[in-house]
């Protein structure tokens, strides 16, 4: 393979991948405006860790996939869930009992760094999503800048002026080869006379 087929393969490449990684800040970034919170796709989302409460399971600013719940009934003992504490308010911990009390199905839980269980029993109608065993440490304070305007401006407009950069040069270094093609053959055509 000679060094210009070479040089267009990695061009392609790299302008490939700087196209999917625009499309991929792009979806973030309004995935995460649109929803208020974290990103979600095909019934997955991206949960940012904000406290010490489930170490060493999860580290503080860690990102974790979970799954919404079609049958929370099913959950066991050992399950970690995210579950509604308050209007607005999220939390991730693990099951730690399954209570039936008064014909009503309540799950116990508390954070793994946690001394003391939760205070409350949840009702399985209060349970969002289960963890699905995918953690992603540190992406989490990304996520959260992702969240912010700066954010946006730095995950949308800097990759776009890098690829639109990126896309200049390209299109630059096409025009001189067609200047340099165009050069050699009046050349040709002058020493054929």
């Amino acid at each position: 393979m000679n060094i210009k087929k070479a040089r267009k393969i990695m061009s392609n490449l790299i302008t490939t991948i700087l196209f999917l990684l625009l499309i991929l800040m792009i979806y973030i970034v309004v995935s995460t405006k649109i929803s208020g919170g974290e990103p979600q796709f095909l019934g997955y989302q991206l949960k940012t860790v904000l406290s010490g409460s489930m170490e060493p399971t999860f580290q503080t600013g860690s990102i974790i996939v979970v799954k919404k719940t079609a049958n929370s009934e099913s959950l066991k003992k050992g399950d970690v869930v995210t579950f509604k504490s308050g209007p607005y308010s999220l939390i991730t911990h693990r099951i730690k009992d399954v209570i039936q009390k008064d014909g009503k199905l309540m799950y116990q839980t508390k954070g793994d760094n946690n001394k003391h269980a939760d205070m409350n029993a949840l009702l399985h109608e209060n349970i969002v999503a289960k963890y699905t065993g995918i953690t992603i440490p540190y992406l989490g304070y990304l996520m959260n800048f992702a969240g912010s305007s700066k954010g946006a401006i730095f995950f949308l407009i800097i990759p776009g002026l890098f690829f639109l950069g990126y896309s200049a040069l390209t299109i630059r270094k096409v025009f001189k080869e067609i200047e340099q093609r165009a050069i050699e053959a009046e050349q040709g055509i002058n020493k054929s006379m």
